[in-house]
């Protein structure tokens, strides 16, 4: 009976794993590389969550209406490493993000850059992004 107790919890121990929901992607099943976008607009809210930390930014269209726009960063302690902190960005902060379109046509895009008030740019990529920040464009 004690043998068959460890033998138990381990079957457990990897049934419970591999039933647990794989929330983490690779960039390109979700994003085109080849999609480019900027957006200019005011911070709605930075959270601070892993796998991905998560920017809701409001961006007014052309037509002057605002649109809600989901954006993808780095886990937090990838940010912290390159600079980032809990104030880097907060609600009504003006900010420009430069970053990678979702494939399936949603306001999401995986961010690589963020440029601040004050000018300074900051790397917003995950460390195992495919891709390298968006190119500047001339």
């Amino acid at each position: 009976m004690r043998r068959m107790a460890p033998v138990g919890l381990c079957i457990l121990g990897f049934t419970v794993a591999a039933a647990r929901p794989q929330a983490h992607h690779a960039f390109a099943a979700e994003f085109d590389p080849d999609k480019v976008v900027t957006l200019a607009g005011s911070v709605v809210q930075m959270e601070w969550v892993s796998p991905h930390s998560w920017l809701t930014l409001e961006v007014r269209g052309k037509d002057g209406k605002s649109e809600q726009w989901s954006l993808e960063f780095g886990p937090p302690n990838a940010l912290f490493r390159k600079g980032w902190r809990k104030g880097s960005l907060m609600p009504g902060m003006n900010i420009s993000v430069k970053g990678f379109l979702s494939r399936d046509g949603r306001k999401v895009v995986n961010a690589g850059t963020v440029t601040l008030p004050d000018g300074r740019v900051l790397n917003a990529q995950a460390p195992s992004s495919a891709v390298e920040s968006p190119p500047e464009k001339k």
